[in-house]
Parts: structure tokens; C-alpha cells; sequence
């Protein structure tokens, strides 16, 4: 598995998940940038993703929803703050309604991305902060640990398919 770490820090309310890969930079770019290998990893393998809308640009915005093994549905956005192709992205993750608004009771972070190379492969560093302490934990208590761990365990297995 290509996690080496997921950590938290409650006090600054963030969850930093840190992964390393055999393969270039741009290539583990294209699993962000390529919306139908983004769909093979992003999410639990329990809660396969589909993205609807999918633009990495400043301002862009990404629609997505996850169906779960009874057939439920969650849906998910992503606001794009920046992005710089293949090294960096930021954007808010948050949950969303039917219609792709925003559920403003629900928790969001704002996620940061970075990819480095690193012993002849890439390292990625995916640091999300929430917006309290509070809203980390519910998140924490929601499975976002397990989740991310089991969804970025997935990338390996999509680069080698390419």
C-alpha cells in the first residue's frame, strides 16, 4: 500500500494523509486531473464515486456522488481555490444535496494537495483542515480516517492500470 501516513491534528483541525508511488508526478497527477480514473479510487471500495462535473481550475467545481452497497447515494463538491498542474491543488470538499448545493450543516474542509518527486517515484501530501475542531471530529467519527485510507489504497492499483 502506498499510504505511509495519516495523521490528525485536532487543535489545528487537520487530517494529513501522506502517500508515496512508483511512478512519475504526472502520472499520479492524472488520477486528480482525469475524472474517470478519479472515479476508481476516490472513495471507499464500499462506495464507489461518480463524478458529474469535473473542472481542476480556479473556480472550477467538481460534482460527485458515491453510492453505497444498499444502493444509497452521497453526494459530494469540490470548489476549486487553486491549481497548478502537475505539482498542486486546493479546493473545498464538502457535502451536497440532490440538486449539487451545498449542505451547509454538514462539515467541509479546505484540502491541499501537493506532489513531489521523490526517490524516482512521487510523494503526495493531502493536507485537510476543517473549519473547527469540532467539525474534524464529526468528520473523524463520520469514517473520513478509514475512508481516505481505504480510497488512496486504491491509486496503486490505477496507475498500474495505465
Amino acid at each position: 500500500m502506498s499510504v505511509i501516513s495519516i495523521d490528525t491534528d485536532i487543535e489545528a483541525h487537520t487530517l494529513t494523509l501522506v502517500a508515496q508511488f512508483d511512478a512519475e508526478v504526472e502520472s499520479v497527477w492524472q488520477l486528480w486531473a482525469d475524472p474517470r480514473k478519479l472515479e476508481r479510487w476516490w472513495g471507499p471500495p464500499t462506495h464507489p464515486a461518480t463524478f458529474v462535473e469535473h473542472s481542476l481550475v480556479e473556480h472550477g467545481r467538481a460534482e460527485y456522488f458515491m453510492t453505497g452497497p444498499d444502493g444509497e447515494r452521497f453526494n459530494g463538491y469540490w470548489t476549486i481555490n487553486a491549481a497548478n498542474p502537475p505539482h498542486s491543488l486546493s479546493f473545498v470538499d464538502g457535502f451536497a444535496d440532490d440538486d449539487g448545493a451545498p449542505v451547509d450543516a454538514m462539515p467541509t474542509t479546505t484540502a491541499v494537495l501537493e506532489l513531489q518527486a521523490h526517490a524516482g517515484g512521487t510523494q503526495m501530501t493531502l493536507i485537510s483542515t476543517a473549519r473547527s475542531k469540532d467539525d474534524l471530529v464529526k468528520l473523524i467519527e463520520m469514517g473520513m480516517v478509514e475512508g481516505l485510507r481505504a480510497a488512496a489504497g486504491q491509486m496503486d492499483a490505477v496507475l498500474l492500470a495505465v
